[in-house]
């Protein structure tokens, strides 16, 4: 089992199928997983870069203590491990964002 299987909604057979959009691009996700899961397993692992370095920030603690997966949803900031998916969300990456320490 993958890591990305491991964190889904299990027993898809059960699960309704939704679209949510990142930066304009369709992904399926299983109602009722995070954004930060449904994109991690779509294979998404950044959501936003670092001001200074520019390095790539996505999943770590999925909880919403590192607030490493800063997106914005409806024009506002949001915590992607935090925001549950529903069919046709548009959510949008945070580029050059936080602290490097």
């Amino acid at each position: 089992m993958s890591a990305a299987d491991a964190m889904r909604i299990h027993d898809s057979n059960r699960v309704a199928t939704v679209e949510l959009f990142l930066d304009g691009q369709r992904f399926t996700a299983r109602a009722g997983e995070s954004v930060a899961v449904a994109l991690f397993a779509s294979d998404v692992k950044a959501l936003r870069s670092s001001p200074r370095l520019r390095e790539a920030r996505g999943m770590f603690c999925l909880m919403g203590s590192c607030q490493e997966c800063l997106v914005m949803v409806d024009g506002r900031r949001t915590l992607a491990c935090r925001t549950p998916v529903t069919d046709g969300l548009h959510v949008e990456t945070v580029p050059e964002t936080g602290a490097d320490g």
